[in-house]
């Protein structure tokens, strides 16, 4: 491959980064669900699922964003792409995904659909998609009803289950896009029949503008309403677009010349009144005009004179069986030069450097030790991620105010839902979980996201990090917002690692960002203090969040308070603090090494580790460690008293997390911190008790550990009670399966744990799938299932713990197999097992699909992954929403780290990698 070709994804990124060529302006940003979300709710009651709820969508103009299939638009969304389609037979036009909401899902909202994200690059200039349309009506009623049939005690009745892909009766519709330049995306549509029969489908390639005009508000910069037109009605069909900070662009349509061209038609982006609400339309052509003339025939529903605000190219394909037909347009600026033929040897041209570009970027990023089944199960995974980008759009005191237009909001939302956070303004491309599931950001999701995102844009990842500490984000009082539902939820501190991560992965030792890695601790000193304020309720160093995104893991509802003296006392908010504390050592360590005012701050952080720490072993005389179990509990305390809450879950493993090892090679640099470290450690022997927070590393030689051979070890349990708690967590009966750490012990299918409170008996049962019960918010699996950040973080943790203790710490692996392992054996042991979860098994299928025979047996399924929010601790298969490429693709880390393992190159060079911060 020429070096022009292998550079030239890295030399659009760098383009962008330095803003000489802006490449992202244009992205798959569109949202895949903006009905249902908290923005476009303008009810009394904050029910976002009936106030627009699917039936609405494609008739209401939305006021903070727009959705659309397979689609694309600008970084502000203010021209949007997407497709249309029908089969003949649905009752409405397929403009958007279709999924239950959460009051209609067995186990919550659920989107039901098949689609797949296939390839993209960091800067879009080749994406492709794949979205699965069944040729019989698509069974909307079914779904629901059987749905609301079910119980939580059932699984959830899926679209596969209905029957209509069966004998291949679907069309394969995939949308590919190519960048010609940064304004000029070459678009590519291919339907594939699979039935072995002819199939009629029609194809409305759409563009539109979003919704800026109807509201009255000034601050989206346009103050006029924008136009699109129909240019030219030879072939190539044209249509104009005008928006005033968008400028003028053109779409080119492709007539082809072995079938009838498509028709050209238009209308405006706004509001069916008279369906809706059965008031007068202020306008004759309203959004859902496609719709009504596509199924219904009506003629007049679109406007006659070739002008709006919305258009689509209305194809009519008839598909012989087993074939396929191709669509070609091209997106451009209106004044960009033009060849004769937009559609001429130079397009396909395009798209075959762009695919190659892409294929010669990925492996540059891909080890190519992966097996032939490992590779397309990482690029999948980074391809979704990438396109799990949305443009998120959310002003809080506008939305709580209302604008000069209607819809008014009720007075009652002035005191409701985010009330306190009017100073946040997001409008911005963010990395979302799932783009129909949850359209919006979740910040400790977040942080996840940018570890695999790190390793193929690392300034995206810099940028989000940095965007959620910015002043329009971050509350004036430190917190984080969490989630639009509830901006000020707690979710765990894990900010700061991702940052630390981000910033050791993204540069080698010595040429790091350290501006970055400033900015981001600057910032977090802010969020550190309101944790220690507001979740420190007694100032003991025992913090209480809530539900700490680990919703109905424990027995009561840690999000609520409880009776009037009575409070749960949180090991895994404490261990969170402990995690947090001891990265923010880390951090401050690694800039006084170029700016020693940064060592009393290092200082504080070692010492409030150690406080912790402490306080976690030893408060009370236990602290939150019980003794006869070798476990860490939550602990509720009804005044005096202390009751240990005796399940074994995740909980009990956030205390490994915070771990860190301290080099004399940089403290040695740092005389400052040394003092004040070595004084603490003299006067402060009462902080010693119960855990080994400084050790001579047992197997290192005192050369390689500085002058005086010390590695300093910050952890929260002593080594004996680390090797307790592994001995739950490598337990095949216990935590361990064959596919990861469950977020419950197993043990608790046969022992559940029972909480009598007076008349009330509260109890937790191992539940490997879907919750089986409503509580604690009703949509919460933290009762057995896989977790794949937990996962992540214990193996990180685990390899870290190996650094200090080498191979003189050994386990059985699995508990009472009698084959011993060291902790980065153990952590290697982990990785096999969650990359299990997706890599074919002997039979053909992948675990995470769990019993359809087609992702093993149908050509046109089997090389598609899936990457689900969770996953069952039994068997595998994929829970919760589909999509969930953000978290979830940190198996493209894992998967990387597998193939370094494999090739001999992960033993002291990835250890040392680990430490310096190449992982």
């Amino acid at each position: 491959m020429s070096d022009a070709a292998t550079q030239a994804e890295v030399r659009r990124l760098q383009e962008d980064a330095q803003r000489k060529a802006n490449w992202k302006r244009w992205g798959p940003y569109l949202s895949e669900r903006q009905w249902g979300t908290v923005r476009e709710d303008y009810s009394p009651d904050g029910n976002a699922w009936a106030y627009l709820p699917h039936d609405h969508a494609r008739s209401r103009a939305y006021r903070w964003g727009e959705d659309g299939l397979l689609g694309i638009t600008d970084r502000e969304c203010r021209l949007c792409f997407a497709l249309a389609l029908w089969n003949g037979r649905d009752p409405i036009l397929k403009e958007r995904l279709f999924g239950l909401a959460n009051p209609e899902g067995n186990h919550g909202e659920d989107v039901k659909e098949l689609y797949f994200y296939l390839d993209s690059t960091p800067t879009h200039s080749y994406m492709k998609g794949l979205y699965k349309y069944p040729q019989a009506e698509f069974p909307y009623g079914r779904l629901v009803e059987e749905s609301r049939r079910r119980t939580r005690q059932h699984a959830e009745f899926e679209i596969t289950d209905t029957g209509v892909f069966d004998d291949g009766r679907y069309f394969d519709v995939f949308a590919e896009y190519a960048k010609a330049s940064p304004d000029d995306i070459l678009i590519r549509i291919t339907v594939a029949n699979r039935a072995s029969e002819p199939a009629r489908i029609h194809l409305l390639p759409t563009l539109w503008f979003r919704n800026t005009w109807s509201w009255g508000c000034t601050h989206e910069g346009c103050t006029t309403k924008p136009w699109m037109k129909l240019a030219s009605a030879s072939s190539p069909l044209t249509v104009l677009t005008h928006h005033a900070t968008l400028g003028s662009f053109r779409l080119d349509v492709h007539a082809g010349a072995d079938a009838p061209g498509p028709q050209m038609l238009f209308t405006d982006n706004e509001s069916n009144c008279q369906r809706l609400f059965q008031s007068p339309n202020p306008i004759a052509y309203v959004k859902d005009a496609f719709h009504e003339y596509v199924i219904h025939g009506r003629q007049g529903a679109v406007n006659p004179n070739g002008t709006g605000t919305k258009a689509a190219a209305y194809y009519v394909l008839d598909l012989p069986a087993r074939s396929e037909r191709t669509v070609c347009l091209r997106l451009r600026r209106a004044d960009a030069p033009s060849a004769a033929d937009p559609f001429g040897p130079e397009f396909d041209e395009t798209f075959a450097a762009r695919i190659q570009e892409a294929d010669e970027f990925y492996d540059s990023r891909i080890p190519t030790s992966l097996s032939a089944q490992e590779r397309p199960v990482m690029r999948q995974a980074l391809a979704g991620l990438l396109w799990s980008k949305q443009f998120y759009h959310y002003i809080v005191q506008d939305w709580l105010q209302g604008d000069p237009l209607p819809p008014r909001p009720p007075e009652q939302r002035r005191g409701g839902r985010n009330h306190d956070w009017v100073h946040l303004f997001n409008r911005d491309v963010i990395s979302v979980p799932d783009k129909w599931e949850y359209p919006w950001y979740a910040a400790w999701d977040l942080a996840f996201h940018m570890i695999p995102m790190a390793t193929v844009d690392p300034a995206f990842a810099k940028h989000q990090l940095l965007l959620f500490l910015r002043e329009w984000y971050m509350h004036p009082n430190g917190q984080l917002p969490a989630y639009e539902f509830a901006l000020d939820d707690v979710n765990p501190p894990v900010h700061a690692w991702a940052c630390w991560r981000v910033y050791k992965m993204t540069g080698p030792r010595g040429h790091r960002d350290r501006d970055f890695l400033a900015r981001t601790f600057q910032k977090l000193l802010m969020n550190f203090t309101w944790w220690v304020n507001r979740k420190d309720i007694h100032g003991k160093h025992i913090f209480a969040g809530g539900f700490l995104g680990l919703d109905n893991i424990g027995v009561l509802d840690r999000s609520q308070p409880l009776p009037s003296g009575r409070h749960i006392e949180q090991a895994d908010g404490t261990a969170w603090m402990a995690f947090y504390c001891a990265t923010m050592l880390s951090m401050a360590l690694e800039l006084a090494t170029a700016d020693r005012t940064y060592e009393d701050i290092a200082s504080k952080f070692f010492e409030h580790f150690i406080a912790i720490a402490d306080a976690m072993n030893g408060l009370g005389g236990s602290g939150l460690w019980n003794e006869q179990d070798g476990f860490y509990y939550d602990q509720l305390r009804i005044g005096a008293q202390a009751i240990p809450l005796r399940i074994r879950s995740a909980v009990g493993l956030v205390p490994l997390f915070a771990v860190e090892v301290l080099e004399a090679s940089i403290i040695e640099q740092l005389p400052g911190f040394r003092k004040r470290m070595d004084w603490f450690l003299e006067n402060r022997h009462d902080l010693a008790r119960h855990i080994t927070y400084m050790e001579r590393c047992p197997s290192c030689s005192p050369s390689s550990q500085g002058a005086d051979g010390n590695t300093w070890l910050l952890a929260i349990p002593a080594r004996d009670r680390l090797e307790r708690v592994l001995r739950y967590v490598l337990d095949e009966t216990e935590f361990l399966s064959a596919y990861g750490v469950r977020s419950l012990s197993a043990y608790h299918r046969e022992h559940p744990f029972t909480l009598p409170l007076g008349a009330d008996q509260k109890s937790v049962a191992y539940t490997p799938g879907e919750s089986d019960c409503a509580v604690f918010g009703g949509n919460s699996n933290w009762r057995g299932p896989l977790w794949m950040p937990i996962n992540y973080l214990l193996i990180e943790a685990l390899e870290r713990y190996h650094h200090f203790y080498g191979d003189s710490l050994r386990v059985q692996c699995p508990t009472g197999s009698g084959r011993l392992m060291n902790l980065r054996e153990v952590a290697d042991e982990l990785t096999d097992r969650l990359c299990r979860l997706f890599l074919p098994e002997p039979v053909g299928m992948r675990p995470c699909h769990g019993s359809d025979l087609r992702f093993a047996t149908d050509p046109h399924f089997r090389d598609l992954v899936l990457f689900h929010e969770y996953f069952h601790g039994d068997t595998g298969r994929g829970l919760g929403a589909n999509h969930q490429t953000g978290w979830t693709a940190l198996i493209a880390r894992l998967l990387g780290d597998r193939a370094h393992r494999q090739t001999g190159a992960a033993s002291a060079t990835r250890i040392a990698g680990l430490i310096a911060g190449r992982r």
